[in-house]
């Protein structure tokens, strides 16, 4: 038996599954394709997580495209983090070409041109069905992992919001945030230290300053309602085929904060919702977060510690999340280790920092008799990856470089008139796109505000008609005894009403009456 031939059943033997899967492509040997010896996905291990890593152009894109066709195929639902722009493609068939035609025979797969059910969802101004959330849904403890507070700041968070549940002022969006702690330190003060005791206006402040930060990177678009029921990235087509869920975030590339707050809220949401699946034969939901530095990179300690909660908990509810980025080591080791599926595009080695980071990225793969993983890594062509899977039973595949499928759909993006059509016909759109402003905490902290003042003005007013009455009283009561003064002091009544004049007056008087 050949080298060839002990290879084709080392990686078919590798590769055999009872259950449903996705094929890669096939494996290849000394840079040549083994037609037939295909690598495979078994389904049900996609909610292990996964790592598709490369340089720039190597063709981590269309890995990702091909895994999200074959799972939207198969009925099961896809979100998709489209930073870079390229993935719209998806909801139009592929329009071939000689070169994948090409590939495909030496694969040994049949290619079939299609297109899929596709949702454009955007965070932003950008055309899709928006994403929103309530602050109350995010809860004092998120949110403080968000804003990267401190134990006492937290504890202030946390007071505010029970505040608002005893008085029933529902916190949507930041401007009812801000409204509640400018109101605990100033009109409130008195009732919150009677209540909950005092609260620091330099930890309100800071917590302001943090707020308004986020703001900057346009989270007052994202806070709010109506929010996203995460259900609705369930949903299937007529044929059974799963929705492919594309989130436009080509324009907050530079705004990493917002989405980290994004990301954390919707996984937070998923893992809340969503019902435990035990050992299911498939996922519920598969999630690629494409630029995933974008996440670590910016994520504050406490953030990157509940992302990797969230990661070693999510998969027992049927969720697969897959990170795609340039090199493995922009992943934390802490969610690099539970990740079960890791294609691996090229590497380069342009310097002695990168032949460090491939040194690195080569131990993080199974031994394999058949390459040298650190030279491969650097001789890889485009649309060429190293695939290490898990197979049922949760052992690691057999180590493959992959000559990679072509994917089914366009491999470039929509013009503005289909995008139009795509959103025209959304049925998301008519239910999260539009806007709503009820009666929340900002307004009725603002009446109650009012009304407050209403009633100071009130019994101010009260008050000192009070005292206009008071002094027109003494008023009065000085000008009375002013005028008996005056009649006192009169000369012709001091005489008549003196006690001479008035013994002189009975004197007489008495005389007389005795004549």
């Amino acid at each position: 038996m050949d080298t060839k031939e002990t290879f084709f059943n080392y990686i078919t033997e590798g590769n055999k599954t009872k259950g449903d899967f996705i094929p890669m492509g096939a494996a290849m040997l000394a840079g040549e394709t083994v037609t037939g010896a295909h690598v495979k996905i078994p389904l049900k291990t996609m909610n292990r997580h996964g790592l598709i890593a490369g340089a720039t152009g190597t063709g981590k894109t269309k890995s990702l495209q091909v895994l999200a066709e074959n799972l939207s195929d198969k009925g099961i639902p896809v979100l998709l983090m489209d930073i870079k722009g390229d993935l719209s493609g998806l909801a139009q068939p592929s329009p071939g070409h000689p070169k994948i035609d090409e590939r495909h025979e030496k694969i040994g797969l049949p290619f079939e041109a299609k297109s899929f059910p596709v949702e454009v969802l955007t965070l932003s101004e950008q055309d899709g069905v928006r994403l929103r959330a309530t602050i109350s849904e995010f809860g004092p403890v998120l949110l403080s992992r968000i804003l990267d507070l401190t134990e006492t700041q937290s504890g202030i968070v946390s007071v505010i919001f029970q505040y608002c549940d005893d008085n029933k002022l529902p916190l949507l969006d930041l401007k009812d945030f801000k409204k509640i702690l400018q109101y605990a330190t100033q009109e409130g003060k008195k009732e919150f230290m009677e209540a909950y005791g005092r609260i620091s206006t330099a930890s309100t402040g800071a917590i302001l300053r943090k707020i308004v930060e986020l703001e900057q990177q346009g989270a007052d678009l994202f806070f709010g309602e109506t929010s996203f029921e995460v259900d609705d990235l369930l949903r299937v087509d007529d044929d059974g085929r799963g929705f492919i869920n594309i989130i436009r975030l080509t324009d907050i590339q530079d705004r990493p904060k917002l989405f980290s707050t994004f990301m954390l809220s919707l996984l937070a949401e998923i893992y809340s919702t969503f019902p435990e699946q035990g050992d299911s034969d498939r996922p519920e939901l598969v999630m690629f977060i494409d630029e995933a530095h974008l996440i670590f990179n910016e994520a504050s300690k406490a953030l990157l510690n509940q992302i990797e909660s969230i990661v070693k908990l999510i998969r027992s509810k049927g969720v697969g999340l897959y990170f795609v980025t340039q090199n493995p080591t922009d992943v934390p080791e802490e969610v690099l280790g539970q990740l079960g599926l890791k294609v691996q595009h090229a590497l380069r080695a342009f310097t002695a920092k990168d032949r460090k980071a491939i040194k690195l990225t080569a131990e993080n793969y199974p031994d394999s008799e058949y390459y040298d993983t650190t030279e491969v890594l650097t001789s890889l062509g485009i649309g060429e990856a190293l695939v290490s899977a898990l197979d049922e039973k949760g052992r690691p595949t057999p180590l493959a470089a992959t000559m990679m499928r072509a994917p089914m759909s366009r491999m470039d993006i929509l013009t503005d008139a289909e995008l139009n059509t795509l959103l025209s016909q959304s049925k998301l759109s008519k239910k999260y796109n539009k806007e709503v402003d009820r009666e929340s905490a900002y307004e009725l902290l603002n009446e109650k505000i009012e009304k407050a003042e209403a009633e100071e003005a009130k019994e101010k007013a009260r008050q000192e008609k009070e005292a206009l009455k008071r002094a027109e009283a003494k008023r009065k009561t000085k000008s009375t005894y002013s005028r008996r003064r005056s009649t006192r002091m009169n000369p012709v009544v001091k005489v008549l009403t003196s006690a001479t004049f008035i013994r002189s007056v009975f004197g007489i008087l008495t005389k007389v009456m005795k004549k």
